[in-house]
Order: structure tokens, then C-alpha cells, then sequence
């Protein structure tokens, strides 16, 4: 047995518990917060079950606040994998889902999908990840012969592809003239207040394996930072890991944005903040992505929710609002 195997399962484990801790935290706060006044000591009476079923109080923790938190934790986590992906296979710190555009296709996709009626699983789902696929394959092949000196192609070609995706939405948009038009401007921006336990579940099933999966494959994901000919004299099966990899992440990211709509830099943000605290090593980036993605999550819903003094503002304005400056900073610290 390796002697680094117990020193790295004492890693997993701590930055895991640590950091579930922290979403259990968010959790509970995401539950207690909102425009009914409730304290934490009426929050835990409902959830215990010791509080009648029938109140007011019970119904929006229950069938409101509770999904939607719930919904908000794995938003996070898919996303933050997401951007922890597409970073180790492109070698790119700046490689994230919503900038490299194929959160825009998976996008065009769901909102195709919506216009022809479908329902949001499996219909608007599949057709986000065609969507989102699609979107994946123009951006490789845009970027593919480029000489090592240009470094940025992919990332460039993926801005382009977002744009692109961004006037085809407004087309869609701009062509609906029902009582749709509403609701998928706001689901566009990041909409998480449309969810039941129902929802939740399906969506819950369908990130899991990939969860899995990603964590399976996170130690080729290390052996591939070293460089693609170290990676395959180690044994590793470039094309069939990195295919594997791209298709689960697209998968995720695609189930999300059919489910959410445009929730950007989130995949930017908590891969970066993670390996600051944790290290380089994805076999604990993956599960720290997964619980750090999700708190993450959950306190931006939380600020969407509770800033506005009344009504409230799209969780994916929030994200973007921090993302966004950070991008900037890492773009600025790269081309130095």
C-alpha cells in the first residue's frame, strides 16, 4: 500500500467534512431567511416535525424554501465541477462553462425545447445537452490548429461562440409572443424559484453519477496537468478520458441550465478559491468542489432572496456580479 494513501484519504475527509459542514450551515440559513419572519428556533420545530403540519410556516419551508435550497446546492456543485474540469483538460485557468459558451448552447437548446412544448424532463433537458454539445464541438473546432504561442484561442473562440449564443437567445426571445416570454427572460438570469421536490430529485439523480464519475477520473485529471505525453507514458488513456469528462461536464452543466437557465462563474470563482485553500490535487478539488460549489450557491440565492426589499432578483445576477471582477483580475494576472 502507498504510504501517501492514508495521508490523502485524512485530506479528503477533512476538507469534505469541513466543507459539508459549511452547507449544512448554509442550508439551515437558506431555510430560516426570507420575507416571512421566522426564527431558527421555529425553523428547527418544522423540520423536527414537531410543529403542525398545517401552518403557514411549515408550507414554505417545505414546499418553498427547502427545494429551492436544495436546488441551489446542486446548481453549485455542478457548475463549480464544471469550471474544475474544463480547467485540468484545457490547461486554462480562465476555462469555465458559461464563458466558454456552452452553458449559451445548452441554452438555446432547453429554450427550443420549451417553445416546441416539451416537458422540462427528459425533453428540455436533452435538448439543452444537444445544445450544449453542439456548442462544444464548434468551440474545439475553432480552436484547433492553433500554435502553442496563442494560448488564448480556445477562450477567445469560446467568448465568440457565447456571443453568437447570446443574439440567438434574443432571437428566440424576441420571436415568443405569449405569456412565455416572461418567464424565460427571468429563467435566463438565473432563476431558481421554480422548483418542487419532484424536480429536485430527478435532477439530484441525474448529477450523481456524474459526480462519481469526475471523481473516479480525478486522478488522470492530475497526470494530464503534467502534459499529454507524461499523461500517456503513466498509462493514461488520453482520448477516452478526456472524451468522458467533456461529455459528463456537458451533461451537468446542460441538466442545470434546463432546470435554472444562465447561472455564470460560478465555475470560475470556487475552483480558484479551492485550490488556493486545499492544493492542486483534483482527488480533493472534486468532492471540496461539490460541497464548496453548493454552500456557494445557497448564500447567492440567499443574498438574491433577501437584498431586493421587495420581490427578489435572479440568483445568476449575483454570481455574476462577483464573478465577474474576478475574471478581469485573472485575465489581467495571465498576460503577464
Amino acid at each position: 500500500m502507498n504510504t501517501k494513501t492514508p495521508f490523502l484519504i485524512k485530506r479528503i475527509v477533512a476538507a469534505s467534512s469541513l466543507l459539508m459542514l459549511l452547507l449544512g450551515f448554509a442550508i439551515v440559513l437558506g431555510i430560516s431567511m426570507g420575507s416571512t419572519d421566522s426564527g431558527i428556533k421555529d425553523v428547527f420545530k418544522n423540520l423536527l416535525g414537531t410543529k403542525d403540519s398545517e401552518s403557514m410556516l411549515y408550507t414554505i419551508i417545505w414546499q418553498i424554501r427547502f427545494p429551492r435550497v436544495l436546488l441551489a446546492a446542486l446548481v453549485g456543485a455542478a457548475l463549480s465541477l464544471g469550471g474544475l474540469v474544463f480547467q485540468a483538460l484545457l490547461r486554462n485557468p480562465l476555462a469555465e462553462p458559461y464563458i466558454l459558451g456552452i452553458s449559451g448552447g445548452s441554452a438555446i437548446g432547453a429554450i427550443i425545447g420549451i417553445l416546441m412544448g416539451f416537458s422540462r424532463f427528459p425533453g428540455v433537458s436533452l435538448m439543452a445537452f444537444t445544445g450544449s454539445i453542439a456548442t462544444l464541438l464548434l468551440i474545439l473546432a475553432m480552436s484547433s490548429g492553433q500554435t502553442i504561442l496563442k494560448k488564448d484561442a480556445l477562450l477567445l473562440s469560446g467568448v465568440m461562440v457565447n456571443a453568437f449564443c447570446g443574439a440567438v437567445i434574443m432571437f428566440l426571445v424576441s420571436m415568443t409572443q405569449d405569456s412565455r416570454l416572461h418567464n424565460i427572460i427571468f429563467w435566463l438570469m438565473g432563476d431558481l424559484s421554480m422548483v418542487d421536490m419532484k424536480h429536485v430529485g430527478i435532477l439530484a439523480a441525474t448529477l450523481l453519477p456524474c459526480f462519481l464519475l469526475v471523481f473516479w477520473l480525478s486522478n488522470p485529471m492530475n497526470l494530464l496537468l503534467m502534459g499529454k505525453e507524461m499523461a500517456q507514458t503513466l498509462g493514461v488513456n488520453i482520448k477516452a478520458v478526456t472524451f468522458t469528462l467533456l461529455v459528463a461536464t456537458s451533461f451537468m452543466v446542460s441538466a442545470t441550465v434546463s432546470y435554472c437557465g444562465l447561472v455564470g462563474f460560478v465555475g470560475l470563482v470556487m475552483p480558484h478559491l479551492l485550490r488556493l485553500v486545499f492544493g492542486p490535487d483534483h482527488r480533493v478539488l472534486v468532492p471540496a468542489c461539490v460541497f464548496g460549489g453548493g454552500t456557494y450557491m445557497v448564500f447567492c440565492d440567499l443574498l438574491a432572496r433577501t437584498l431586493p426589499r421587495q420581490g427578489e432578483m435572479p440568483a445568476g445576477v449575483i454570481t455574476a456580479m462577483i464573478g465577474a471582477p474576478l475574471f478581469i483580475y485573472l485575465l489581467k494576472r495571465s498576460r503577464r
